[in-house]
């Protein structure tokens, strides 16, 4: 009895060691990472190919490079059946950060790892059926056993960071999805964001801005109309995308989504 027991404290010990093993080389990484310079060849992509980058002040520019240095040394990005490169990783990165980009404490902590497929695929994750069906799920975020996980579709992603203006763009949609998530519900309401206060008027102007899509005279993308969550995901791919043409027509919800981004409301650009 007395050896079984000296074994269990000898592989409990083992184990502990392990552990720390691994904590002590995963800082040394991070640190390690952190602790390099921002490529100049990562900052060219992001002038030419990152809209939001390009707008900002140059101060402002640093501060999103450091924070890009942050989520890719804390999150896994993985290709699967596509190889990825620096430029996929920028991408996916530069799509958690532009949300957030006012809210500098806050790093997307349920996130583990994102996970890029070449196109767009259904919801058992196949991008081809053999009966010639096909759903075009350009992103996801992951649910039960796959919580924790982005999905993104590579071809939209690398569409979506043209370096022109959209208003459409798949990273920021599920990036945003999580930020509504924070709060348990993915309902449109996120409240780590939204003052309690503004939560009545923000439904009046889904409700409003859904009636104008359901009659044809709104240009917001009418899977805006599927639920309050996506209609936040699809304006807020709007508002970071061509923030310009927004204010302009749609200056309400304009002024509404700067309030929940924390973004100057008074000029769409502010370089």
């Amino acid at each position: 009895m007395e050896l079984m027991n000296i074994l269990i404290i000898v592989a409990l010990a083992v184990g502990v060691i392990a552990i720390v093993r691994y904590l002590l080389v995963k800082k040394k990484r991070f640190t390690e990472k952190m602790e390099r310079p921002f490529p100049a060849e990562w900052r060219k992509f992001l002038l030419e190919r990152v809209a939001f980058y390009d707008q900002l002040s140059q101060k402002d520019r640093t501060v999103f490079e450091r924070r890009v240095q942050l989520f890719l040394a804390e999150k896994r990005i993985q290709g699967i059946d596509t190889d990825i490169d620096d430029a996929v990783r920028l991408m996916v990165a530069s799509s958690a950060i532009i949300p957030v980009f006012a809210f500098p404490g806050y790093t997307y902590p349920h996130v583990n790892e994102v996970l890029i497929y070449p196109n767009s695929f259904d919801s058992t994750f196949q991008t081809q059926r053999f009966d010639g069906h096909r759903e075009n799920i350009a992103g996801m975020v992951g649910d039960r056993f796959m919580n924790g996980t982005v999905v993104l579709s590579k071809s939209d992603l690398v569409r979506d960071f043209d370096g022109a203006t959209h208003r459409t763009n798949v990273g920021v949609h599920e990036f945003v999805h999580l930020l509504d998530k924070e709060d348990g519900a993915v309902d449109g309401i996120p409240e780590m964001l939204m003052k309690h206060a503004y939560v009545g008027p923000w439904l009046q102007e889904i409700k409003q801005e859904a009636e104008r899509i359901e009659k044809g005279k709104s240009d917001i993308n009418p899977y805006a109309l599927k639920s309050n969550a996506e209609f936040l995901a699809v304006v807020s791919e709007y508002f970071f995308e061509d923030p310009e043409k927004m204010q302009k027509k749609h200056p309400e919800l304009y002024a509404r989504l700067s309030a929940i981004y924390n973004r100057p409301a008074d000029k769409a650009v502010t370089k």
